[in-house]
């Protein structure tokens, strides 16, 4: 398109496409993001049980005499570690959230700039008939 002034604007659809180039990055970025909390969070929640479990174990062993009430120290620590793991897997569990909203959001974006195409190119389709 050219104006009175030698300006020339670029093809909307050129725009267009440019810009659903552009969202699919950020498509899967999140989707990245996404991923790599999920990996993160998939590894906490193993170490967590595994944590809870030897926990408990040594609590039985303790409270049978098999082993030292001197292992105390070993079951605060491991309590700590779970408290740790609890409050990093809401975390995650948060971001995870928040990942999912934002990639929400981006699709009802280009859903909407679909959409937004779409009824110019009908009406121009109406318009012919």
């Amino acid at each position: 398109m050219a104006s009175i002034f030698g300006f020339r604007s670029r093809d909307p659809a050129r725009d267009r496409q440019t810009d659903l180039q552009r969202f699919d990055r950020l498509a899967k970025l999140f989707d990245q993001i996404g991923a790599e909390i999920e990996a993160e969070k998939t590894g906490l929640e193993n170490r967590y049980r595994s944590t809870a479990t030897n926990a408990a174990f040594l609590v039985e062993a303790m409270e049978n005499g098999s082993a030292s009430t001197d292992k105390s120290s070993d079951v605060s620590a491991m309590t700590g570690a779970i408290l740790n793991y609890e409050r990093r897997i809401a975390e995650l569990t948060r971001q995870k959230g928040l990942m999912k909203e934002l990639r929400h959001s981006l699709d009802a974006i280009v859903d909407g700039a679909q959409q937004a195409k779409a009824p110019t190119g009908l009406a121009k389709a109406a318009g012919r008939g």
